[in-house]
């Protein structure tokens, strides 16, 4: 990130220490260290606000295509209804009662006339003694 090399590290403490001295170089290292943690709580908090605003506006154009295409659906679905309704009402034919009623005559016999017999019930098969 910064492109620094060991050798301008070395020299820069060597420097640190020079000018800040062997006895104070602990406590100035600890300010420098809360220096950087306070600078590294400041981004943290930044990148999570700016994180939350993306997905804030992410979510809003995610709401506003579902909204679309639940539009587009509804109004399929309704011109899809009205055509059928309209198919429905242009075929309509109103059978006679004569014939309604030997239509149900004729599927009654044929149903009767397919319909398997029973199987005799467990008691009166006869018993295999061992």
């Amino acid at each position: 990130m910064f492109d620094i090399s060991w050798s301008e590290l070395l020299i820069l403490a060597i420097v640190t220490l020079v000018f800040v001295g062997p006895k104070e170089l602990p406590v100035f290292l600890r300010a420098l260290g809360r220096y950087a943690g306070v600078v590294r709580r400041h981004a943290n908090e930044f990148k999570a606000q700016f994180d939350a605003a993306m997905r804030e506006a992410e979510l809003d154009s995610m709401r506003k295509e579902v909204e679309e295409m639940q539009t587009s659906i509804n109004s399929e679905v309704m011109r899809a209804k009205t055509s059928f309704d309209d198919a429905g009402t242009s075929t309509k034919v109103e059978p006679s009662a004569s014939a309604s009623q030997t239509a149900l005559d004729a599927t009654s016999e044929t149903a009767q006339a397919e319909t398997p017999p029973m199987p005799a019930p467990p008691s009166a098969l006869p018993r295999m003694e061992s």
